[in-house]
């Protein structure tokens, strides 16, 4: 019989696509393992495009799963499931509940996780290594953390090549640059007004511009859209992840914050440019393939002001943004583009 393995993600999406790589390496691990993820709706369609899972299993903590009689339901469904081990990249109080609950005796978590005294296998967390080789050192093979620089690997349906293949036709032949302006913290977004003048450049350059991203990014989009007469369109809220994903597959080159866009980018295995404001590459969820760069305002005190970046500036500056000049961008933009 085939061996029942389960992963528990329920973080953002960026997190979702860095789990991957782990999955991936533990199909391989395992050879006759079947990889079962619990992770939450927005992501789901994430672990769902993987051909290493077996089966999705979504906690929606914000609503159904919310209180702990429902998390315990949840937890004897996964116990029914009989799995032989169980991984949590994930190092919430919620996620390690879910694997004391489950009964699952084999568990594997990191040090610093919340109740981390429930693990049977407590795997240091090494703030200095990329988020991927960290979710990679939960096999405790060095071999995996030494060559870790994995593309996360997702398979694209018919309908959404599809899909946006219609999309472009619409934009005609031409060099496509993506944007992705948006986050959900206020402190990684890179001011509009200065990615209006990487537009600029870009549409001088000959590129037509895409901006893209969720629902909750439409109205960014929109307004910085709304400062260009032609060359610039925003597909925010009109296609999923996976979709982005393949539209990023047909662009040169990809600019955004430090966001999900970055690790769609890795997926997509495009070049990317990474701007860091409130946050700094060293924090591990910098772009990783041989293409990418990042680029950072650092001279300040007050950086970084939080792992996550914050809703408002902490000091009501936002100089770790506003300092980072279009031009030291578009500089990145130029070696990305001069080495193809």
């Amino acid at each position: 019989m085939s061996r029942r393995i389960l992963v528990i993600q329920t973080a953002f999406p960026g997190d979702a696509i860095l789990t991957l790589p782990f999955i991936q390496k533990l199909c391989e691990f395992y050879n006759d393992a079947l990889i079962d993820v619990v992770c939450i709706p927005s992501t789901a369609e994430i672990f769902l495009s993987s051909s290493y899972v077996n089966n999705v299993i979504v906690l929606d903590k914000r609503k159904k799963h919310k209180n702990i009689f429902s998390l315990l339901k949840f937890a004897m469904r996964l116990k029914k499931n009989n799995y032989q081990k169980v991984y949590s990249p994930h190092r919430s109080f919620r996620s390690s509940l879910l694997v004391l609950l489950s009964g699952i005796k084999d568990s594997t978590g990191f040090d610093i996780s919340a109740m981390s005294f429930i693990y049977k296998n407590k795997i240091r967390y090494e703030n200095k290594l990329h988020e991927v080789q960290r979710n990679l050192s939960l096999l405790g093979n060095n071999n995996y953390i030494k060559n870790w620089q994995i593309l996360p690997e997702i398979k694209i349906e018919v309908d959404s090549v599809r899909k946006v293949d219609s999309y472009l036709k619409n934009i005609g032949n031409q060099k496509l640059a993506a944007i992705a302006p948006g986050s959900v913290w206020q402190t990684k977004k890179y001011p509009e007004e200065h990615y209006s003048e990487i537009i600029k450049y870009l549409i001088n350059n000959d590129f037509y511009v895409i901006l893209i991203g969720g629902t909750s990014d439409a109205e960014t989009c929109e307004r910085i859209m709304s400062g260009f007469d032609k060359g610039v369109s925003t597909t925010a809220n009109l296609f999923s992840i996976v979709e982005s994903i393949e539209l990023l597959k047909n662009c040169e080159i990809l600019i955004c914050n430090d966001s999900a866009p970055t690790h769609m980018a890795m997926c997509a295995d495009i070049p990317v440019v990474t701007i860091y404001c409130s946050t700094i590459p060293s924090f591990g969820f910098y772009p990783y393939n041989k293409k990418s760069v990042f680029v950072s305002y650092d001279e300040l005190k007050c950086k970084p002001c939080g792992i996550h970046g914050h809703h408002k500036c902490p000091v009501s500056t936002f100089e770790c943004g506003l300092n980072l000049s279009p031009a030291a961008v578009i500089k990145k933009i130029e070696e990305l583009i001069l080495q193809k």
